[in-house]
Protein backbone atom coordinates (compact mmCIF):
# COMPACT_ATOMS: atom_id res chain seq x y z
CA UNK A 1 0.00 0.00 0.00
CA UNK A 2 3.13 2.49 1.13
CA UNK A 3 4.33 1.84 -2.34
CA UNK A 4 1.40 2.25 -4.22
CA UNK A 5 1.45 5.67 -2.67
CA UNK A 6 4.47 6.80 -3.39
CA UNK A 7 3.85 5.36 -6.87
CA UNK A 8 1.09 7.94 -7.18
CA UNK A 9 2.59 10.66 -5.46
CA UNK A 10 5.29 10.65 -8.66
CA UNK A 11 3.16 10.10 -10.82
CA UNK A 12 0.35 12.98 -9.95
CA UNK A 13 3.73 15.38 -9.75
CA UNK A 14 5.49 14.09 -13.46
CA UNK A 15 1.75 14.39 -14.96
CA UNK A 16 0.90 18.16 -13.29
CA UNK A 17 4.03 19.04 -14.25
CA UNK A 18 4.31 18.25 -17.89
CA UNK A 19 -0.03 19.20 -18.18
CA UNK A 20 1.50 22.97 -16.93
CA UNK A 21 4.60 22.48 -19.46
CA UNK A 22 2.66 21.86 -22.59
CA UNK A 23 -0.36 23.84 -22.09
CA UNK A 24 2.14 26.84 -21.21
CA UNK A 25 4.88 26.15 -24.11
CA UNK A 26 1.93 25.18 -26.83
CA UNK A 27 -0.42 28.02 -26.14
CA UNK A 28 1.24 30.48 -24.56
CA UNK A 29 5.30 30.90 -25.35
CA UNK A 30 5.42 28.83 -29.18
CA UNK A 31 1.95 28.84 -30.09
CA UNK A 32 3.46 28.93 -34.28
CA UNK A 33 5.15 26.04 -33.05
CA UNK A 34 7.98 27.43 -34.96
CA UNK A 35 10.46 25.82 -32.90
CA UNK A 36 8.99 22.41 -33.32
CA UNK A 37 8.50 23.00 -37.35
CA UNK A 38 11.99 24.48 -37.47
CA UNK A 39 13.59 20.76 -37.79
CA UNK A 40 10.72 19.46 -40.64
CA UNK A 41 12.91 19.58 -43.63
CA UNK A 42 11.80 17.51 -47.21
CA UNK A 43 8.53 16.87 -46.08
CA UNK A 44 6.82 14.75 -49.27
CA UNK A 45 3.22 16.82 -48.82
CA UNK A 46 2.93 20.41 -47.95
CA UNK A 47 1.82 21.18 -45.21
CA UNK A 48 -0.90 23.46 -44.51
CA UNK A 49 0.35 25.58 -41.76
CA UNK A 50 -3.06 27.10 -39.98
CA UNK A 51 -4.82 23.30 -40.53
CA UNK A 52 -1.60 21.49 -38.79
CA UNK A 53 -1.88 23.86 -36.20
CA UNK A 54 -5.58 23.78 -35.03
CA UNK A 55 -5.02 19.84 -35.20
CA UNK A 56 -2.30 20.26 -33.05
CA UNK A 57 -4.04 22.59 -30.49
CA UNK A 58 -6.91 20.01 -30.79
CA UNK A 59 -4.25 16.99 -30.03
CA UNK A 60 -2.17 19.18 -27.21
CA UNK A 61 -5.72 19.65 -25.45
CA UNK A 62 -6.94 16.18 -25.11
CA UNK A 63 -3.45 14.87 -24.76
CA UNK A 64 -3.98 16.89 -21.59
CA UNK A 65 -7.63 16.05 -20.72
CA UNK A 66 -6.43 12.22 -20.68
CA UNK A 67 -3.48 12.88 -18.65
CA UNK A 68 -5.54 14.26 -15.87
CA UNK A 69 -8.79 12.46 -16.48
CA UNK A 70 -6.19 9.06 -15.95
CA UNK A 71 -4.66 10.46 -12.79
CA UNK A 72 -7.64 11.02 -11.31
CA UNK A 73 -9.62 7.44 -12.16
CA UNK A 74 -6.00 6.05 -10.47
CA UNK A 75 -6.52 7.69 -6.56
CA UNK A 76 -8.12 5.25 -4.79
CA UNK A 77 -9.77 8.28 -2.23
CA UNK A 78 -11.65 9.31 -5.80
CA UNK A 79 -12.96 5.93 -6.47
CA UNK A 80 -14.34 5.12 -2.76
CA UNK A 81 -15.98 8.91 -2.65
CA UNK A 82 -17.47 8.48 -6.01
CA UNK A 83 -17.59 5.09 -8.40
CA UNK A 84 -19.95 7.08 -10.52
CA UNK A 85 -17.70 9.59 -11.06
CA UNK A 86 -14.73 7.17 -12.09
CA UNK A 87 -17.16 5.92 -14.23
CA UNK A 88 -18.19 8.60 -16.10
CA UNK A 89 -14.04 9.75 -16.06
CA UNK A 90 -13.35 6.94 -17.36
CA UNK A 91 -15.37 7.47 -20.63
CA UNK A 92 -13.54 11.17 -20.68
CA UNK A 93 -10.36 9.25 -20.99
CA UNK A 94 -11.37 6.73 -23.35
CA UNK A 95 -12.89 9.96 -25.44
CA UNK A 96 -9.82 12.02 -25.36
CA UNK A 97 -7.40 9.07 -25.99
CA UNK A 98 -9.66 8.81 -29.03
CA UNK A 99 -9.37 12.09 -29.78
CA UNK A 100 -5.73 11.89 -29.57
CA UNK A 101 -5.17 9.22 -31.41
CA UNK A 102 -7.49 10.57 -34.69
CA UNK A 103 -5.42 13.97 -34.89
CA UNK A 104 -2.16 12.41 -34.07
CA UNK A 105 -2.96 10.36 -37.47
CA UNK A 106 -3.99 13.42 -39.23
CA UNK A 107 0.00 14.43 -38.25
CA UNK A 108 1.66 11.43 -38.39
CA UNK A 109 2.37 11.68 -42.44
CA UNK A 110 4.35 15.47 -41.30
CA UNK A 111 6.33 13.96 -38.65
CA UNK A 112 9.97 14.56 -38.25
CA UNK A 113 12.05 11.88 -39.80
CA UNK A 114 9.62 11.13 -43.11
CA UNK A 115 7.63 8.17 -43.50
CA UNK A 116 9.79 5.83 -41.08
CA UNK A 117 8.58 7.84 -38.36
CA UNK A 118 4.80 8.19 -39.34
CA UNK A 119 4.95 4.61 -39.27
CA UNK A 120 6.15 4.52 -36.10
CA UNK A 121 3.48 7.05 -34.99
CA UNK A 122 0.28 4.86 -36.74
CA UNK A 123 1.65 2.10 -34.96
CA UNK A 124 2.09 3.74 -31.99
CA UNK A 125 -1.60 5.08 -32.31
CA UNK A 126 -3.13 1.56 -33.09
CA UNK A 127 -1.17 -0.12 -29.74
CA UNK A 128 -2.45 2.89 -27.86
CA UNK A 129 -6.56 2.78 -28.66
CA UNK A 130 -6.16 -1.03 -28.73
CA UNK A 131 -4.56 -1.59 -24.86
CA UNK A 132 -6.97 1.08 -23.98
CA UNK A 133 -10.27 -1.11 -26.04
CA UNK A 134 -8.87 -3.99 -23.83
CA UNK A 135 -8.76 -1.94 -20.39
CA UNK A 136 -12.73 -1.12 -21.33
CA UNK A 137 -13.26 -4.68 -22.19
CA UNK A 138 -12.23 -5.85 -19.02
CA UNK A 139 -14.08 -4.00 -16.40
CA UNK A 140 -17.04 -4.30 -18.96
CA UNK A 141 -16.35 -7.88 -17.26
CA UNK A 142 -16.21 -7.13 -13.84
CA UNK A 143 -12.14 -7.76 -13.95
CA UNK A 144 -11.30 -5.65 -12.12
CA UNK A 145 -7.57 -6.42 -11.84
CA UNK A 146 -6.88 -6.73 -15.06
CA UNK A 147 -8.89 -3.67 -15.92
CA UNK A 148 -6.37 -1.77 -13.88
CA UNK A 149 -3.46 -3.36 -15.46
CA UNK A 150 -4.60 -2.32 -18.68
CA UNK A 151 -5.38 0.78 -17.62
CA UNK A 152 -1.92 1.27 -16.27
CA UNK A 153 -0.43 -0.10 -19.89
CA UNK A 154 -2.34 2.68 -21.56
CA UNK A 155 -1.98 5.65 -18.94
CA UNK A 156 1.55 4.80 -19.90
CA UNK A 157 1.29 6.08 -23.94
CA UNK A 158 0.35 9.79 -21.77
CA UNK A 159 3.91 10.05 -22.03
CA UNK A 160 4.73 9.41 -25.26
CA UNK A 161 5.29 12.86 -25.91
CA UNK A 162 7.78 13.15 -23.27
CA UNK A 163 9.69 10.10 -24.01
CA UNK A 164 9.66 10.94 -27.55
CA UNK A 165 11.75 14.36 -26.35
CA UNK A 166 14.08 12.29 -23.96
CA UNK A 167 15.42 10.50 -26.67
CA UNK A 168 15.58 12.23 -29.14
CA UNK A 169 17.54 14.97 -26.89
CA UNK A 170 19.51 12.27 -25.70
CA UNK A 171 21.08 10.97 -29.11
CA UNK A 172 20.48 14.63 -30.73
CA UNK A 173 22.66 16.34 -28.36
CA UNK A 174 23.94 13.13 -26.59
CA UNK A 175 25.47 11.26 -29.12
CA UNK A 176 25.60 13.86 -32.37
CA UNK A 177 23.09 12.44 -34.43
CA UNK A 178 21.28 14.75 -36.48
CA UNK A 179 17.61 15.48 -35.19
CA UNK A 180 15.47 13.76 -38.33
CA UNK A 181 17.37 10.37 -36.73
CA UNK A 182 17.45 10.78 -33.20
CA UNK A 183 13.36 11.62 -33.55
CA UNK A 184 12.68 8.13 -35.18
CA UNK A 185 15.02 6.50 -32.67
CA UNK A 186 12.80 8.45 -30.34
CA UNK A 187 9.47 7.71 -31.67
CA UNK A 188 10.68 4.07 -31.78
CA UNK A 189 12.20 3.45 -28.59
CA UNK A 190 8.98 5.08 -26.87
CA UNK A 191 7.02 2.30 -27.93
CA UNK A 192 9.49 -0.13 -26.61
CA UNK A 193 9.37 1.48 -23.09
CA UNK A 194 6.00 2.40 -23.15
CA UNK A 195 5.66 -1.29 -23.27
CA UNK A 196 8.04 -2.40 -20.85
CA UNK A 197 7.89 0.08 -17.89
CA UNK A 198 4.29 -0.34 -17.28
CA UNK A 199 4.88 -4.75 -16.89
CA UNK A 200 7.45 -3.37 -14.71
CA UNK A 201 5.13 -1.33 -11.94
CA UNK A 202 2.55 -3.93 -12.66
CA UNK A 203 4.89 -6.72 -11.55
CA UNK A 204 5.93 -4.41 -8.47
CA UNK A 205 2.38 -3.60 -7.66
CA UNK A 206 1.17 -7.80 -7.70
CA UNK A 207 4.08 -8.48 -5.95
CA UNK A 208 3.49 -5.89 -3.35
CA UNK A 209 0.20 -7.37 -2.62
CA UNK A 210 0.72 -10.66 -2.62
CA UNK A 211 3.27 -9.58 0.42
CA UNK A 212 0.62 -7.97 2.09
CA UNK A 213 -1.92 -11.06 1.95
CA UNK A 214 0.80 -13.28 2.76
CA UNK A 215 1.39 -14.47 6.90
Amino acid sequence: MKMQKTLYGILACVSIVFIIYALTKNYLIDPGAETFLSHKTGLKRELNLPVWLNVMYVHVAFACIAMAAGLLNFSNRVFEKSRKFHRINGYVYLVSVLLVVITSGYMAPYATGGKISSMGFNALNIIWLLITIVALVQIKKKQIIRHRNWMIRSYAFCFTNMSIHLITSLFYQGFGLTYAASYTIGVYGSIVLLLIIPNIIIRNIDRSRKAMVTP
